[in-house]
């Protein structure tokens, strides 16, 4: 393989204002929003010292999530979304003000991280659809892969950076500090997009309803074999080798490494993911996504399961970051085949499909792990749970064969749509 291609192409970076300011918006926004995902689990685990608490936090936060993307999709959709964004923004701002307070008092009931995780999710959830929406408009079509590798890659460099900042933060100054980050890089976000160019839609069907106008987002990704089967493969991918929410379980009761252990095993599989997505030269010279997206998941879900078979926090650590990896390079192929068979005026609702997936994934991931491990334990949990992972993978080859044959170059070299 020649090295020229390993190199990341930061052309859109260079040539688009916009797509700098969101794209380094998001990246500090998500700092504050990893040191939460490290402290939000913790703080249940240590005032509760239950497993199932803790995966619990997962069920809490999905019909939020659900409801704020289906619907933040729609609304993408018709209305000018950097303003979207903004709004946004300022929620998760006073979010994590709420849980800053909360954290100052102590020992704040359980109820009440509950109700904030539901909020902070929803926030999150919108966010997502949102971005994810805008940054095909800020580039050039002929570099939408290399800006959307970039943006993935930072995002990954968050998850490295911020549980690692969040881990350190909770031992030397509490939780108080690290919720109190997030609501700051929120707030830095707010100030990234202000300058930013209106984003108006470029069609709205006259007097759609918001109902109808979800169904319609909804018909379309069924519709769609290749962009169905992509989310499918990454919801088996997360919902059965994801086992985030025992992150602390293991640091903590297997490992015995506290806070430190926990945010190093968060950054372990985000450093992993970084590395793979930074080395993303290549990717505009590949064709068979699909085939890609279907190895990688087979990859993420064997290196799981022999990380629920690890002894040491560091073997555990070098497994999860290799799984990171191979996660990393689905995502980015996931990504780019969702956004090249989408048309304009449907990527409010497909990205909103898009991070009900991303977001839903983890969250019964967190689900199912955090129950296996109450009735078994933390390791038998990881590791059946990347088995089933690799059991899924072949179900999906099977019930989505346009996944499998995806060409990028034929997506790309057809006229860009931007109605159906």
């Amino acid at each position: 393989m020649r090295l020229p291609r390993l190199r990341p192409d930061l052309a859109p970076l260079r040539d688009s204002r916009d797509f700098r300011l969101v794209v380094i918006g998001s990246f500090i926004s998500g700092l504050g929003a990893q040191a939460t995902l490290v402290a939000l689990p913790y703080q249940v685990y240590i005032q509760t010292r239950s497993a199932f608490l803790v995966g619990l936090l997962g069920a809490v936060e999905l019909a939020p999530l659900i409801a704020a993307a289906l619907l933040g999709g729609a609304i993408a959709d018709r209305v000018d979304r950097r303003k979207l964004l903004l709004l946004d923004q300022i929620g998760l701002v006073l979010t994590a003000a709420g849980l800053t307070a909360a954290a100052a008092i102590g020992h704040p009931a359980i109820g009440v991280l509950y109700a904030l995780a539901a909020l902070l999710a929803a926030f999150v959830s919108l966010e997502n659809v949102v971005v994810s929406a805008i940054v095909p408009n800020l580039v050039d079509r002929h570099q939408l892969r290399g800006a959307l590798a970039l943006e993935y890659g930072l995002g990954t460099l968050t998850m490295v950076a911020g549980p690692a900042l969040g881990g350190l933060v909770i031992s030397a100054l509490g939780l108080t500090w690290a919720y109190a980050i997030d609501a700051i890089s929120c707030a830095a976000m707010v100030i990234a997009v202000l300058p930013v160019a209106p984003q108006p839609p470029h069609e709205v069907a006259p007097h759609e309803r918001l109902r109808d106008s979800i169904v319609e987002g909804l018909r379309y990704v069924r519709s769609n074999q290749a962009l169905l089967g992509s989310f499918a493969i990454d919801l088996v991918a997360m919902t059965f080798g994801m086992p985030r929410a025992l992150f602390a379980v293991l640091s903590v009761g297997v490992y015995h490494a506290g806070a430190a252990g926990t945010g190093a095993l968060y950054s372990a599989t985000a450093a992993g993911a970084t590395v793979a997505a930074v080395t993303t030269g290549w990717l505009p010279h590949a064709r068979r996504l699909g085939r890609i997206v279907i190895w990688a998941v087979v990859v993420w879900g064997t290196t799981i399961a022999f990380a629920g078979l690890a002894h040491t926090l560091w073997l555990a650590a070098t497994l999860f970051a290799l799984a990171g990896a191979a996660d990393s390079v689905s995502a980015v192929c996931r990504t780019t085949i969702n956004q090249t068979v989408t048309p304009e005026r449907m990527r409010g609702r497909m990205s909103a499909v898009y991070s009900l997936v991303v977001t839903g994934g983890p969250r019964l991931g967190d689900i199912e792990s955090g129950a296996v491990a109450g009735a078994t334990s933390a390791r038998f949990s990881v590791f059946s749970g990347g088995v089933l992972c690799v059991i899924g993978v072949a179900a999906i080859v099977v019930a989505f064969p346009a996944l499998l044959r995806y060409d990028a170059d034929d997506w790309i070299a057809a006229p860009l749509a931007t109605s159906t």
